[in-house]
């Protein structure tokens, strides 16, 4: 009996492949989605020998995008997205319209019409947000500012380009040439179609936050309860597949923007830490088909046959985009380094792009043509994006050893990087610095509150600053590895630093520079990792708490307090080693 095994083959060969290629790109230093890529070129349409299926291949990728944004969601709450607003909303607006009018004049340029040029232009415009989690990931930065601060810019974009999708096909006449919008029979009017989207989507916004709040983490605690691993694993995937897939039947909202507010409304349970480990595999694992299917679609031929075409694309999304962002985020007033990582983040473009091209390829707005320069610069891209990242702290070296302008900008007057002359003295002698102000950080300034212990904050991010300046809190802005910053918090007259981020690469360089302008200070560090722990306290930098082992002391006290039994016992924090001073 013959049986239909297209997705196994389809599945054995994408991920054989994939395994293949991406451990010889990793032997040649070379990313290992680089690998992924080249395996779907392989069994592609493209190149002879084996073809995949690249309808099933492109759905198994779509589940891919729909648990890492589920991941997201589980990472980035709507207080975090709220709080990079400022420069997440006109940044992405401003960065989408100045990289759409590059892509439009680049292909008016080759003689394509106004419509077609639009729309190539609006498919340069988005960033895949696949390829940033990924990079963000690898560099365990998706909880840093300015991964935040990347994060939300693209979920802004993904927003604006929901929107972008169901607007284009009622636009398509009218950028074509054809009839004006809303002349067509049988058609709605361009302001209805708007309306109705918009009220699709503050629908479900509002389903989530209401119901969805309430509803998913009651039953995560339900299944939790049952202390059956699979289910609750189970209860994860299909609470992110679920949504995703009724999101865009219901509501007509993109599967990974579904998938990522699923994700962001479980967080509010306390198994969230949990569903994020037991997802992980599976996103890891449809991530690669992700890669996969979009190295399937690519003509490698179109390089051969319009390389300087395929220059002008490539050239669109890497530097125009990239300036771009860096121009916006220095003018909001972000260091150098924040500017340069969201320019890096920026500088691809991926599964909104395919998307929005093969739309425009059946609307008739836009040539074969265009969709092979998508795919081509999307695989460039994503290929040298890697690179952009691992180039960012080199190249602000480069530019500030060399540019005077470069330096001003690091140095220029920004209301939050110095304390008002008004501050107390209290919050100038004997205070506690204390740098960031993430879920540590609250804890911690809670407590000195509470004793009215006088504390100054360095915070990188600048809305977190000014809310707590309105909360009468003394607070400086900017990264405390900079020297300016701690000397703005008046380091040299304080008691105590205490660095509640958990790098300990930052952490080290704070440290020695609390030293030198206050030799006396006493200093604590947080670090996460037991070797970094090791070897923060080898080095006598100051009291170093790793989170485990401050886990395991505090349970260990409730476990003796029980018993009755003595806290000072020489047994009782034999595997706790003392931390160095």
């Amino acid at each position: 009996m013959e049986h239909n095994v297209t997705l196994i083959s389809t599945l054995a060969a994408g991920f054989g492949l994939a395994l293949i290629f991406g451990f010889i790109a990793e032997r040649l230093r070379v990313p290992a989605l680089v690998g992924y890529l080249l395996a779907g070129i392989a069994i592609g349409p493209a190149t002879p020998g084996y073809v995949a299926d690249i309808g099933i291949a492109s759905q198994l990728s779509e589940i891919g995008v729909m648990l890492l944004m589920f991941g997201v969601g589980l990472h980035f709450s709507l207080k975090d997205l709220m709080a990079v607003k400022r420069i997440a909303l006109p940044g992405a607006v401003v960065q989408m319209t100045v990289a759409t009018l590059l892509g439009m004049g680049l292909a008016m340029s080759w003689g394509w019409s106004f419509g077609g040029a639009l729309v190539f232009g609006l498919s340069l415009s988005c960033a895949s947000t696949v390829v940033l989690l990924k990079a963000l990931e690898a560099r365990g930065a998706i909880d840093s500012v300015n991964g935040r601060i990347a994060i939300g810019w693209l979920v802004v974009e993904d927003l604006a380009t929901v929107l972008i999708l169901v607007l284009l096909p009622p636009l398509a006449p009218m950028l074509s040439g054809g009839a004006a919008v809303g002349e067509t029979a049988g058609q709605a009017p361009l302001w209805q179609t708007l309306a109705e989207t918009l009220a699709q989507i503050a629908a479900f916004v509002a389903l989530m936050l209401v119901v969805g709040r309430r509803l998913l983490p009651w039953m995560l605690w339900q299944v939790a309860r049952t202390g059956s691993r699979e289910l609750f694993t189970l209860m994860v995937i299909a609470v992110a597949i679920g949504i995703a897939y009724g999101a865009s039947e219901l509501f007509h909202v993109s599967f990974a923007l579904g998938a990522f507010f699923a994700g962001m409304v479980m967080r509010e349970s306390e198994y969230s830490h949990r569903a994020a480990e037991e997802s992980l595999p599976l996103r890891d694992s449809f991530s690669v088909l992700f890669f996969v299917s979009v190295g399937m679609l690519v003509d490698p031929m179109t390089v051969v046959q319009q390389p300087w075409h395929v220059l002008g694309t490539v050239l669109v999304i890497i530097l125009g985009k990239a300036l771009a962002a860096t121009a916006l985020v220095l003018l909001f007033r972000y260091p150098l380094n924040t500017a340069m990582t969201v320019s890096a983040s920026l500088a691809q473009i991926g599964e909104f792009s395919f998307i929005l091209a093969g739309l425009g390829l059946q609307l008739g707005l836009m040539p074969k043509d265009g969709m092979n320069l998508v795919l081509a610069g999307a695989m460039i891209s994503i290929a040298l994006n890697p690179v952009m990242f691992a180039a960012v702290g080199p190249v602000q070296r480069w530019v500030l050893a060399r540019s005077a302008f470069a330096r001003k900008l690091e140095q220029r007057d920004d209301p939050y990087a110095e304390l008002p002359m008004t501050t107390e003295r209290a919050f100038l002698e004997g205070q506690v610095v204390l740098v960031g102000y993430g879920r540590v950080g609250r804890r911690i300034a809670q407590a000195l509150d509470e004793r009215h212990i006088p504390i100054v904050v360095a915070e990188q991010n600048r809305e977190t600053v000014e809310a707590l300046r309105k909360q009468g809190r003394a607070a400086v802005s900017g990264d405390a590895s900079d020297p300016m910053v701690l000397i703005q918090a008046h380091i040299a007259n304080a008691a105590m630093l205490v660095v509640a981020l958990p790098d300990s690469m930052k952490a080290r360089q704070m440290a020695e520079i609390a030293r030198q302008l206050n030799p006396g200070i006493e200093i604590v560090l947080r670090t996460h990792g037991e070797e970094e722990s090791a070897l923060l306290r080898k080095e006598q930098l100051g009291t170093v708490f790793y989170g485990e082992e401050e886990l395991a002391r505090g349970m260990s006290r409730h476990v003796l307090q029980r018993f009755n039994a003595p806290l000072d016992h020489p047994g009782d924090n034999a595997a706790v080693p003392a931390a160095g001073h």
